[in-house]
């Protein structure tokens, strides 16, 4: 699946949007709706259990906006189609423009993190999480040269792991792969219970931390649910601290 063009013009160029004019919503809106229909194929055909959020018509128009990317490619289409999409139960939650049960959009969690104000060219984009306070990232070259690449900021390790996939990938990943095998030793008992009631703005924060040697028994520390604000700001400060 080829990386849409607006979105390596976003990370490749260093002049950010505020300097240049923005494209409005019209324009960034594909009227053959074809990234949507090449999303809904891959969720109508998903092995892992999807749950597609509804899109308030305006939130919806607005995120479409602040991020900038047309509706031909599938992150644009969930932006603009979706208020997010919720994986396995909702262990990974993909950003789209918000919603009830997932109320941060793409463009509104990233702002103070991977761009000030809406319209700067970003070096990277947080585009899901996990319910045990993993992110996925969006290289737009503040991670390495392989731009347009996903990223996994690990809670286990606090690095940033490399998948070696693009978004499209990424989805494929979240509708299909084996993810009991991929977070295996990260799963607790019960967790779908606990995670099923977890808020969409919240994580799991866990102690003694899962990247301590104290913490690689998932079913013998602590936990509770914290807002994913503090936990994004917590691993940042602990990687810093950790010297990484």
């Amino acid at each position: 699946m080829k990386f849409f063009p607006l979105i390596a013009f976003i990370f490749l160029t260093s002049t950010t949007f505020s300097q240049t004019k923005m494209r409005p919503v019209n324009e960034l809106i594909d009227q053959t709706d074809s990234g949507w229909k090449l999303v809904k194929e891959w969720t109508n055909t998903a092995k892992n259990k999807v749950e597609i959020l509804p899109a308030d018509p305006q939130k919806a128009k607005d995120a479409l906006y602040h991020t900038q990317v047309t509706t031909s490619s599938p992150m644009g289409a969930i932006v603009y189609k979706t208020g997010g999409i919720l994986i396995d139960n909702g262990w990974i939650r993909i950003l789209g423009s918000g919603s009830a049960k997932l109320n941060r959009s793409l463009p509104d969690w990233n702002k103070g993190k991977s761009f000030k104000e809406f319209g700067e060219a970003p070096s990277f984009l947080l585009i899901a999480d996990d319910a045990w306070g993993g992110f996925y990232i969006l290289n737009g070259g503040a991670l390495g040269t392989d731009l347009g690449n996903v990223y996994y900021f690990a809670p286990d390790s606090l690095e940033y792991e490399p998948l070696d996939i693009t978004y499209s990938q990424f989805l494929e990943f979240c509708f299909n792969n084996d993810l009991d095998k991929y977070y295996a030793g990260s799963r607790w008992e019960n967790w779908k219970k606990e995670v099923s009631e977890l808020k969409g703005d919240e994580v799991f924060n866990f102690y003694p931390f899962l990247w301590s040697e104290q913490g690689n028994d998932i079913n013998k520390i602590y936990r509770k649910p914290i807002p994913i604000e503090e936990q994004y700001s917590l691993n940042l400060d602990l990687r810093k601290q950790l010297g990484h």
